[in-house]
Parts: structure tokens; sequence; C-alpha cells
């Protein structure tokens, strides 16, 4: 006889919902929490984490083996899903097609947790509206070596201009390194139209604090806190207010109230906090969808931006190219107009792992082993590289030496670790072109 599978039936707001392998570890160093464990933290929040989620398209980030394995990205929903599970059909700029999860209340919020949702991500878009967001998402990301007070200083920034442009942030810890402002909009605009208001927001705050923060697409630009208007792209999700992150502590994206920005510390929000402030506090954020704004002075201020020379900021490498868009390589690697011998950044690669934590690791030993060299190069010149590949994300650990003389620079060593997912298809796909080539000759 078959052993039967593990599982637990939990009846949710009049709806039964199997978690199975409940007393599966999804967290088993630092914070050792299980399955049934997470699914409880999102039901003693589901009020708050449902206001970021409810009746939006949701990719599932599957953390099937837990938070310490690599995940993958499900767009299209299971076949195997209870009938109440509601989808909508998106759109992407590949011109495919998918059939996505709508969740709507607690019961869906944990059948997807059980599927190894550790962290929620929904398109800025209403089920009813697909092609107008109603959502601005401001992603303050910090480049390596720079603090989190530099992240609040620039926050503040972002909700002073807000004010002056007629709108209201939320601000939120993003549960890592950096911090998220999210403005409620009226969905009147295309994706196209709200990217571009971002990057005019970007740009706005660049001016307003060019010491501490960058709207540099290219890393090898950047300093102090990059704003990343590009998570505005159609496609682009981002993890939802009390999303649980991948981190050793379980640490949690926390809605917060402005007065908490210039104190708050993002290692005091995590799975074990949250319910009790969320019981004694409620959800900052509850009142985002009372007033939303317009963005006709942020789209006022692009037009400006355009008029005197600034043209679009470059997209992410899978879209495709617009018209007043600049070159979209790197400048290291972009020929001049005089088409002159391009000099090449002195940049070695030091990590890659499918584990962000693991390769931060290796860059610490790097610079223990480097001690001298490390301690003449600038927080921008470590490029930490978040890379796609064909299911999964991974990290790349770069370092630039340019800041160094030459008979300086440490060699290109053998990565540490070297766990590049992609190696194998890359080196499977330049022998079918070698073969392929060698065939056509024949």
């Amino acid at each position: 006889m078959a052993k039967q599978e593990a599982s637990e039936l939990l009846s949710v707001e009049g709806r039964e919902v199997r978690v199975t392998h409940p007393d599966k570890l999804y967290f088993s160093e630092q914070a050792r929490i299980s399955k049934l464990e997470l699914v409880r933290y999102y039901l003693s929040v589901a009020p708050g984490a449902l206001a970021g989620i409810r009746d939006r398209p949701i990719v599932l980030k599957r953390f099937v083996n837990g938070a310490e394995s690599p995940a993958f990205y499900q767009k299209r929903a299971p076949e195997q899903r209870p009938e109440w599970l509601r989808t909508v059909t998106l759109s992407f700029p590949s011109g495919r097609t998918a059939e996505e999860i709508v969740v709507d209340d607690a019961a869906g919020l944990v059948w997807i947790v059980n599927l190894g949702c550790i962290e929620l991500h929904p398109h800025p878009v209403r089920s009813s509206d697909l092609k107008h967001p109603d959502e601005v998402r401001i992603d303050l990301d910090p480049v390596p070596g720079v603090g989190w007070g530099e992240v609040c200083r620039v926050a503040l920034e972002v909700q002073a201009f807000l004010g002056e442009v007629g709108l209201q942030g939320w601000p939120k810890t993003s549960g890592s390194r950096g911090m998220h402002v999210n403005v409620r909009i009226q969905p009147s605009w295309t994706f196209t139209e709200v990217r571009r208001a971002a990057v005019a927001l970007s740009r706005a705050v660049e001016r307003r604090a060019p010491t501490i923060a960058t709207s540099k697409w290219w890393k090898e630009e950047r300093h102090g806190v990059f704003l990343d208007y590009n998570q505005n792209a159609k496609d682009r999700t981002t993890c939802s207010a009390y999303s649980v992150r991948p981190v050793p502590d379980a640490r949690v994206s926390a809605p917060l109230r402005w007065a908490e920005v210039p104190e708050c510390d993002p290692a005091e929000f995590t799975i074990f906090t949250m319910p009790k402030r969320f019981a004694e506090i409620g959800d900052p954020h509850s009142s985002m969808d009372s007033a939303p704004g317009s963005l006709e002075l942020l789209l006022a201020l692009a037009a400006r931006d355009e008029a005197e020379g600034l043209g679009d900021a470059p997209w992410p490498p899978h879209f495709r190219k617009v018209e007043s868009e600049g070159p979209r390589v790197a400048p290291s690697r972009a020929k001049s107009a005089a088409k002159k011998p391009r000099a090449k950044l002195p940049l070695i690669i030091v990590a890659n792992s499918p584990d962000k934590d693991a390769a931060l690791a290796g860059l610490e030993r790097w610079k223990a082993r480097h001690a001298e060299a490390a301690a003449l190069l600038a927080p921008e010149d470590f490029l930490v590289d978040s890379m796609r590949g064909r299911s999964s994300t991974w990290t790349r650990v770069r370092i630039n030496l340019n800041r160094l003389p030459e008979d300086r620079r440490p060699p290109q060593e053998t990565p540490d670790p070297d766990d590049d997912p992609t190696r194998e298809w890359r080196e499977w796909s330049k022998s079918e072109t070698r073969r392929k080539k060698k065939a056509k000759n024949n």
C-alpha cells in the first residue's frame, strides 16, 4: 500500500485548503521555519498582505526546496487548481500570453504559499484593466557598500518631491537592503507612460541629491542609491507588502509610516515580529487606495527633460528598442563617434551562484585575500548583478579595478563560488553552433 503524503487540511474563510508537507523546513539555518508556520504567518497578516495582491495577476516565485535553494518563476497558472481560484490572460512584450493566478482571499493566499511562494509578486494592474497600471513602483536599490542611512535619506527626498507633484508615496522596507515607495495612481496611463513618469522622477531626485542618488542604468556608472525606474516596465514585478524574503533571518517587506523611516531598522521586521506589530497598529498602508493621483505633472517634467536633450533611459535588454532611447550598451563597451578603439574596463568576476548570500560571501573572501587593493576601491566598484537564466535567477559579482594602478590590480582568479547555472547551456549552444557551421561548410 502506498505511503500517504503528509498534509494538513485548513479551513480558511469557509474554503478548505490542503497544506502538503506541513513540517518541511522552508528556513533551516538562522530561522527554523516550517511550511505550515509560513502559512500561519501569512494568515496572521492576511488583510495587509491581500491589500497588496488582491485582484491582481501574480507571478508565482516558487521556492519548492525552501529559502536556501534556488527559486523559479512560474507565470502560467498550474493546471491543477481549485475551481474557485480566478485567472486572467496577460500579454507580454515578447508577444506571448500567459494565464496567471488572481488571488482574491485568504484561501487563495494560503494556496499559493503551499506551492512554495515565500514572497508575493503581483503585477501593478487590476484584473479588470490589464493595460493601465494603478501604481508607480519606486525601487531604491543601494550599490554594494552603501548603508541603510543613505537609503532612508533618498526615500525622504522621494517623499518631498512626490509632494511637489501632487502625489503620495507609501514606503516599505524591501526586506533586503533597499526600500520601496509605492504610489497609487488613476489607471489612466499605459505602461510606457508610467515608466516615462518614473524615469522623470528618478532624474529629478538625482538632481536634488546628486551625491547619494542616481538614475544611471549601467552599474559601472552608479553610486549611492539607484532609483530603478525599469521596475515599471511591463512584465516587471516586485515583492509586495508583508512578503517574506528568502534571507536567513526571514525578514519581511514591512509597510512603514513616513515618520518611521529615519530611524527604522529593517532587521526588526521579521516573520516573528510582524504579526504582533500588525495586531497592535494595523496596516500603515490601509488607506492607500483612498486617493489615487495623477501623472500629469510628472509627464510634463518628462517632456521638459526631453526638450532639453534628455532622451529615454535604457530599457531592460529583452525589450524592443525605442526611438528616443540612447545606446543600449554599457559606456565602457560603447564605440566613440570617431570610431576609436574602445577602452575595456578592467573587470574581474569573483563569484557566480544561484544563492546571492553565497556570492556575497565569495566577495568578502576576495576582499580578505586582497585587502590592500580592496581598501582602495569605492562601493560603486563592486558590481552585484542579478542574472536571469532560462527559468531562474543567479548572482554574478564583478569588480571594476579601474581605480587601481595596473601593477596593483589582482588578476582574474577562478570565481569562488563558480556555480553559473547557464554555463552548461551556453557550452552546449556554442558546440551546436560549431557543429552546424562545420556541417554547412562540408
